[in-house]
């Protein structure tokens, strides 16, 4: 039977009566878990629809098919919480035009238990005739706040109303799309201005500033972006002219019904219907496409791709396809010459023109650029069995440009100078093969925030730079959701991820699967059950094998093969003492010592911390081998500085660098990529990474042969001959080439694939690209 879009078979309903029977105290809570696991009901963002769940078994209830367990009561008193909601703070008469309150700004509440949330409840239950809530379903909330006179109000968005004629007229779906796309519009549930702030064109300001904002941060959130929002205005109280003002469209008026009145008694305010297309193609979009919650991989499209260009960021949705083949005309320019500057890689005038503007466009976003990027990962990724996600911060510096815009510190002192910080998130396979980034967050340290390092423990992960980790980590549960039952997803840090809140996320729900965890420790953290503490507890334990590890050369030290005792052990994590709140954690831990290291040399030690089972020597040797994995974001972030010259862009501002920066980290993922290629599937031919041209212009230049041999040669052959033009000698204790001759190489490659094309009249490219408008209005 179909009950909230699932289908409960005799099997799942038979299951459900076990459990019940078998465990007659669970809480209704643990049953909606088990029931969403069992039918892998997932959200977009991989979390268990657990709310979805508890109204299907009420209706299974209802029925007569199952009997639930009694709920359970938790004492939960809202009158208590009022009771103890923090005063509001009286903010006096402001009476001034826009400008002068000195920038008006959204703060988001990521966390009920943060004082703004309590702000929040509290301004709304004093001022605003809905109160606080409960809001409906999906929800993000904001506190409106000025520099100079600081909280002036709140906003939220929340889940949309389930059926209402006007609006869906406007949109014009069927009853089957809008079952399937509801979740995509979301509704302005609360918006408040406090009644003393007398700011002429403040409230259509915030309703637009809210608009921008409500894309990313429910897309970060929930796993997608919403098409439409919508809005009720009471007749008899508002005139809706501030939603006017911002122009959100009239669509109608409701008929008095509210989600209760089954009886049709029309006993509430008739209020005014308002939407906003957050969509260029809102309405086709809503009416036209079957919604799945998820985006359309990179396997799917319709027509293949030309090039390698093309397959990764062709479909990106700029909302424009002009802007859309841009970018593409950018990424192969930069890629031919990933050190030129942008003048030199561009080659003429007219498309340097055309990429500045590009980049200086105000809706160019990071995101934006690399969203395309992400799902052609997520194709890479359909045939592996373990996706290694590894994540790392790095710091990009502009001291060089002072006058950049929008920068802030980089470093723990301010004379370490100003840029921005990246973390991301690559995807490998446990052979160690870039398969493409999941995740990128760029920002600004905020200068006056500097130094403050010792108020860290007063406030909430959210509010820290540390909650970095708990974001990629939901990233790449949202990536393992397309692949539920096919890959498992680790995820992967260095010490700085030693977190304890990323564990409780990690282990939130270890019952019903997600990404694990592979963190190396740097906190001796106090056992439970009387271990001690964890450095000492996985010391003790007896070597249960010795392991060979090669260490790649860091600064003076050569590279070597290290050999490691191997030790492990399950352990019982406490929270710190200032995270008392939180639950304790069972972990288990691999200790690896380095035995009788080279004289004058650290010795190598590893105590890593996993969220997967270790209780033998392969198992534990398998995480180390997983953990050896991570030098490779290293490599990356090195292509990344020294082959793209990421660090000496001068782009005048922070948002335009964010912008080249995301084009610029897809080429050197393609050049790390490359490199790994040539290693691991050495015998391949080159025409898996190489066009005709380029292969051939290659292979007639180091032969000093103008006729181009009949067999394309293999990877491994066509990446030595790239890498011989960037200095690579390729004697026989040299190795392989690395990422540095591969980049200097292809730069002297694509001047070489021109000449060639020139040079050989029999030759036919491919159809020129379509004219991109010189229309400084789209780019």
């Amino acid at each position: 039977m179909l009950v909230c879009k699932q289908e409960f078979t005799e099997e799942i309903v038979g299951k459900i009566r076990e459990m019940i029977t078998v465990n007659p105290g669970i809480s209704r809570r643990d049953l909606s878990l088990r029931v969403c696991h069992w039918l892998n009901w997932k959200s977009p963002n991989g979390k268990f629809q657990e709310m979805s769940c508890r109204v299907a078994l009420l209706k299974l209830e209802r029925r007569g098919i199952i009997k639930l367990p009694q709920p359970h009561s938790w004492g939960c008193n809202r009158d208590h919480e009022k009771d103890h909601a923090p005063p509001v703070r009286e903010v006096g008469p402001v009476c001034c035009s826009l400008e002068e309150l000195g920038g008006v700004d959204l703060v988001r509440i990521d966390s009920p238990d943060i004082k703004e949330s309590k702000t929040w409840n509290a301004l709304m239950r004093t001022y605003h005739y809905l109160g606080a809530g409960p809001l409906c379903g999906a929800q993000i909330r904001y506190l409106i706040t000025s520099r100079s006179f600081g909280w002036l109000g709140g906003l939220a968005f929340s889940a949309a109303a389930w059926r209402v004629e006007a609006r869906d007229r406007w949109i014009g779906w069927s009853e089957e799309a809008r079952r399937e796309g509801l979740s995509r519009v979301v509704c302005n549930s609360r918006f408040l201005i406090l009644p003393q702030v007398r700011v002429p064109n403040l409230a259509s300001y915030v309703l637009s500033v809210a608009t921008r904002h409500i894309t990313k941060d429910w897309t970060e959130r929930y796993g997608f972006a919403p098409l439409l929002a919508e809005t009720f205005v009471e007749r008899e109280r508002y005139s809706g002219t501030c939603y006017r003002a911002a122009n959100w469209q009239l669509v109608g008026m409701t008929q008095g019904r509210g989600r209760q009145d089954r009886e049709r008694n029309r006993s509430l305010p008739v209020k005014d219907i308002y939407v906003y297309p957050l969509h260029p193609n809102a309405r086709k979009t809503l009416c036209g496409e079957v919604f799945s919650g998820r985006m359309k991989c990179i396997s799917e499209k319709e027509t293949p791709a030309r090039d390698w260009p093309e397959e990764e960021l062709a479909q990106a949705d700029l909302g424009d396809r002009r802007l859309a083949r841009r970018l593409v005309s950018i990424l192969r320019d930069f890629y031919a010459r990933p050190q030129a500057s942008i003048p030199q890689a561009c080659q003429t005038r007219a498309k340097t023109k055309a990429t500045y503007r590009f980049l200086e466009h105000p809706e160019m976003t990071l995101d934006k650029i690399l969203h395309s990027h992400y799902e052609a990962t997520l194709g890479r990724l359909r045939t592996e069995n373990i996706v290694l996600a590894v994540q790392d911060t790095t710091t990009l510096n502009y001291t060089a440009h002072p006058a950049t815009e929008n920068l802030g510190p980089i470093g723990y002192r301010l004379e370490k100078g100003i840029g921005l910080i990246l973390h991301d998130t690559m995807a490998f396979n446990p052979d160690g093969i870039p398969l493409g980034l999941l995740d990128v967050q760029c920002w600004a340290r905020d200068g006056e925030n500097f130094g403050k390092k010792r108020r860290r423990h007063e406030l909430p992960i959210e509010q820290k730079e540390s909650h970095k980790w708990l974001v990629s980590f939901r990233k790449t549960a949202q990536a393992q959701s397309r692949y539920i039952g096919k890959s498992t997803f680790v995820s992967i840090g260095d010490r700085e991820a030693d977190i304890y809140e990323l564990f409780e996320l990690a282990l939130r729900e270890p019952a019903f699967g997600g990404p694990q965890l592979l963190v190396r420790a740097i906190h001796d953290r106090l056992l439970g059950e009387g271990q001690g503490h964890l450095w000492g507890r996985v010391a003790r334990q007896e070597v249960s094998g010795i392991q060979e590890v090669k260490i790649p050369r860091r600064g003076n030290c050569t590279a070597r093969v290290a050999r490691l005792e191997v030790r492990f052990a399950q352990v019982s994590l406490k929270p710190p003492r200032h995270k008392s709140s939180l639950r304790d954690l069972t972990v288990w831990a691999v200790l690896a010592r380095e035995i009788s290291p080279p004289e004058g040399v650290a010795p190598v030690e590893w105590l890593l911390l996993t969220t997967m089972e270790v209780t033998t020597f392969e198992q534990a040797v398998e995480k180390l081998a997983w953990y050896t994995v991570r030098w490779g974001i290293e490599v990356y972030h090195r292509t990344l500085k020294s082959g793209c010259k990421i660090e000496e862009r001068q782009l005048g501002t922070a948002d335009r660098i964010e912008a080249c920066l995301a084009i610029d980290m897809v080429v050197a993922w393609r050049i790390v990529y490359l490199t790994r290629l040539g290693r691991d599937t050495p015998e391949v031919p080159c025409t898996v990474y190489f066009e005709e041209a380029e292969w051939k212009a290659l292979t007639a230049y180091v032969t000093q042969n103008p006729v181009p041999p009949e067999r394309p040669p293999t990877l491994r052959e066509a990446t030595r001959m790239v890498a011989s033009l960037g200095g690579f000698l390729g004697r026989k204790g040299d190795g392989e080439p690395g990422t540095k001759s591969l980049w200097i190489g292809l730069q002297r490659l694509d001047d070489l694939t021109a000449m060639w094309k020139i040079m050989n009249p029999s030759y036919v490219p491919h159809p020129p690209n379509p004219p991109v408008s010189s229309n400084p209005g789209y780019g």
